[in-house]
């Protein structure tokens, strides 16, 4: 009988400086990028933005992936506080109106009707495309399955590079960009994979060892 772990399955090797590590040797970083209301816009500004957008995809030289995260919004931390405003209110009327708010918000989200958007750019880089070359790890790296340090820190200087070209574009396109750290990573596919468990409760702690 087979003793295969859910982490065998997925092509993640580790996360580490705020970088994914794929299985294959290749890395990876992600953006987090705000939306922006198109439809309130002025046709003045719509062209604008669209200009600037085709700009910047005409401007890649290499591939990038987009991503949108869709769930039902996650209000655990406001549900608490409102437990605790409504325990610690002197007053009954006040009391009794925190409690039933509570109960209209509680409602409101079982019904499905709220839901949460997040939008991520991918951003990639391998091995085969670092300048000047690394060539000497190579043999040695098919051997472990694993990149050198030497391997990772070149690569992923030339990957932050990609990275500020991208969060550069898509800045001038009126959106707000912020690259995700190595915990942000964590919690991101940990809610990918437990999308139920993301919509209700806390996410669990990752430990200080894991963070890098």
């Amino acid at each position: 009988m087979l003793n295969a772990s859910t982490q065998n399955f997925l092509e993640i090797a580790e996360i580490k400086e705020g970088v994914l590590v794929l299985k294959t040797g290749h890395i990876r970083s992600v953006l987090m990028v705000s939306s922006a209301n198109f439809a309130l816009k002025s046709q003045e500004e719509q062209e604008a933005i669209v200009f600037q957008f085709q700009n910047f995809l005409n401007s890649l030289d290499f591939p990038l992936q987009i991503v949108v995260q869709s769930r039902r919004l996650n209000i655990t931390g406001y549900i608490d506080s409102l437990k605790a405003l409504e325990a610690n209110q002197q007053n009954q009327l006040l009391k009794e109106q925190t409690a039933d708010y509570r109960g209209f918000v509680e409602q409101l989200i079982k019904g499905g009707s709220i839901m949460a958007k997040n939008f991520f750019v991918v951003v990639p880089f391998s091995l085969a495309e670092v300048v000047g070359g690394i060539q000497k790890d190579t043999q040695q790296n098919k051997k472990t399955g694993k990149l050198s340090e030497n391997q990772f820190q070149r690569m992923k200087n030339q990957l932050w590079q990609r990275l500020e070209f991208t969060a550069l574009g898509l800045r001038r396109a009126g959106l707000q960009v912020a690259p995700l750290n190595s915990e942000e990573l964590i919690e991101l596919f940990w809610s990918s994979h437990h999308p139920k468990e993301a919509e209700v409760g806390y996410y669990p702690e990752i430990p200080p060892e894991i963070l890098k």
